[in-house]
């Protein structure tokens, strides 16, 4: 027998084995209709040339995908090709979806498909939904949920769902993200700032929610206002009684001063001091440490230096020992920048301008 005819006989016995197998899994599926069939296995796709992973000729390190995974994705691959819009290729989407929800490209062609065939988008917020809340911090969900949002152009479920969502995880990035898309976009302000105040009774520790107190407002009122400005001031003051060591507090209060000056709102550094006396913490020495080189900035008084020169001694030798030469190094900046050697390298202007003519004179 030759080698051609060897091989064509081989060639037979496989495609006679391919069969057999597809014909064995279908009678498997009649028999239990919950078991996975493959599509390559499929009567209805086997028009459709499966497009299989390239991994170029030597991939470092090949990535063990499953054989429902390669299935999936082989003919999702055929589909995106083909651009084929259909009742099948959006279903497979789903299929694709499940077994990896962060592929971006799946969902690009998905939202294709929702608008080519005109899909039902109330049907469409359900299943992402559903999605979400098995994967709240992935970008591709959420985007994908914007989406849907925008066509449908109604927010109406939004904030609620944003809201369960973060009672399960109140630091949750893409959820505080999308709200606040949701918000700008449909100027949906009114009693965001009670919800931000109820979720700060919880965890006056949270980052996310005091970031989100000054998005509502920034956007709506502003701090321009002296009364705003001061019940926020006296806001954080109060829940920084709470939790001394609460970070997320005292950046809050440099935030809304930071444009005005730390040292500038009237009483607040008498506050301060109160505060140290019965709550001190590293985060109100840096604090103070911050409006008293804004002080300097704005009037160089030789008293004010010492007093940060002593705040700084604290925290290195006391309150904050673990980063100890960062307090020292802040210390003699200060020194160098606002101390009497400052004053002799810098001399005043007239006296520079008056030796200057002298020069030019000569």
């Amino acid at each position: 027998m030759s080698g051609l005819e060897e091989t064509s006989n081989d060639s037979l016995e496989i495609k006679e084995d391919t069969e057999l197998d597809a014909e064995a899994e279908e009678e498997d599926y009649a028999e239990d209709p919950f078991r996975y069939v493959f599509y390559r296995n499929r009567k209805e796709w086997a028009g459709l040339k499966p497009v299989p992973q390239d991994d170029g000729p030597n991939p470092v390190v090949k990535i063990a995908y499953s054989e429902k995974f390669a299935d999936v994705y082989d003919c999702f691959r055929a589909l995106l090709k083909n651009d084929e819009r259909s009742d099948r290729a959006f279903a497979l989407t789903a299929d694709a979806i499940e077994l990896n929800a962060a592929n971006y490209t799946v969902w690009h062609y998905r939202r294709v498909l929702l608008r080519s065939l005109e899909k039902d988008l109330r049907e469409e917020m359900r299943y992402i939904t559903a999605i979400i809340e098995e994967q709240p911090k992935n970008y591709q969900v959420w985007h994908h949920r914007r989406m849907v949002v925008e066509w449908l152009n109604d927010p109406s479920e939004e904030l609620e769902f944003i809201a369960d969502i973060l009672s399960q995880d109140a630091k949750n990035y893409h959820a505080w993200q999308h709200r606040q898309w949701v918000i700008q976009e449909y100027k949906l302000w009114d009693d965001e700032l009670e919800f931000v105040e109820k979720l700060l009774e919880e965890d006056v520790r949270n980052n996310s929610v005091w970031n989100q107190r000054h998005f509502v407002i920034s956007h709506t009122s502003g701090f321009s206002d002296a009364a705003i400005l001061d019940r926020e001031v006296q806001y954080c003051l109060t829940q920084i009684r709470k939790a001394p060591h609460n970070e997320s507090a005292w950046n809050y209060l440099k935030g809304i001063l930071q444009d005005g000056g730390l040292s500038s709102h009237p009483g607040l550094l008498e506050q301060v001091l109160e505060l140290k006396e019965t709550h001190c913490s590293p985060y109100l020495l840096a604090f103070l440490l911050d409006s008293y080189e804004d002080a300097l900035e704005n009037s160089n008084q030789k008293d004010t230096l010492n007093k940060a020169l002593e705040v700084c001694d604290l925290l290195a030798q006391e309150k904050d020992a673990i980063r100890r030469e960062y307090w020292l190094f802040l210390g003699r900046s200060l020194e160098r920048k606002f101390g009497p050697s400052a004053a002799a390298a810098d001399p005043p202007a007239d006296a520079e301008a008056a030796s200057t003519t002298a020069s030019e004179l000569s």
